[in-house]
């Protein structure tokens, strides 16, 4: 099991360095002002993969298959007139891949927590997850719990006003949402969002510590080769 959270550690690791230091391989402008990493977690069956898809390319997929360690999403949003690329990395929830699901929560700006109202284990679950948040994220992270499956009101298992009580005694953000009708999903990902930088404002976070989960861009790039960016980059992060 240690072998395979090494393994996994430095994929991830490689993987951030690719896409912290190499955001203009293109050779395009920046068009963010930030970069805001989220990561989705919760028990398998849960609607994670539907409820990234349905805020990235804002529609429901039908019969979402069981992700195989994280899937990856991308969305720019705007928030105080500020452009801001959210990179959303999507975790499996199958015990068997915790110890590499685990590795991704480092520098997560956002955390989305995510319960299956129709399916109580889901919502028993919950201090698990949290618990692993608490301890792999920095103090600063945005945890936003999400009851998936409003959508299902006839067989609910799990009250709107027990899950608002666990939010509140965890001071979480929380909202209930479709993704199959969409219903709050927008919300969800940029409150989260909303509340993020609400905390840079504040100076809550270090914008140069990088488990922060926050980059800044604050200008354009200059246009360099995508050969001789390559390079840089393979010499700053051992890739």
């Amino acid at each position: 099991m240690s072998k395979i959270r090494g393994i996994a550690n430095k994929l991830h690791e490689r993987i951030d360095c690719l896409i912290e230091k190499c955001p203009n391989m293109t050779a395009a402008p920046y068009n963010y002002n930030y970069i805001f990493k989220y990561i989705i977690i919760g028990d398998m069956g849960v609607g994670k993969s539907c409820l990234l898809h349905q805020f990235t390319e804002k529609k429901f997929m039908a019969n979402c298959p069981h992700t195989i360690g994280v899937e990856f999403g991308t969305r720019i949003i705007e928030v105080d007139d500020k452009k801001i690329k959210l990179q959303i990395w999507d975790t499996a929830g199958q015990e068997r891949f915790r110890a590499v699901t685990r590795s991704y929560y480092r520098g997560a700006a956002g955390a989305l927590m995510v319960y299956d109202i129709t399916r109580r284990s889901t919502y028993n679950h919950l201090s698990s997850w949290l618990t692993d948040t608490r301890n792999l994220t920095n103090p600063s992270t945005v945890i936003f719990l999400i009851g998936n499956k409003s959508d299902l009101e006839s067989t609910r298992e799990v009250t709107y006003e027990e899950a608002k009580e666990f939010a509140d005694e965890n001071g979480l953000m929380f909202l209930e949402a479709s993704a199959m009708t969409g219903q709050n999903v927008e919300e969800a990902f940029l409150e989260t969002a909303r509340k993020i930088y609400q905390n840079i404002q504040e100076g809550r976070l270090d914008l140069n510590a990088s488990e922060s989960g926050v980059q800044h861009r604050p200008s354009q790039p200059t246009r360099t080769s995508l050969s001789s960016e390559a390079a840089n980059v393979k010499d700053q992060c051992s890739c």
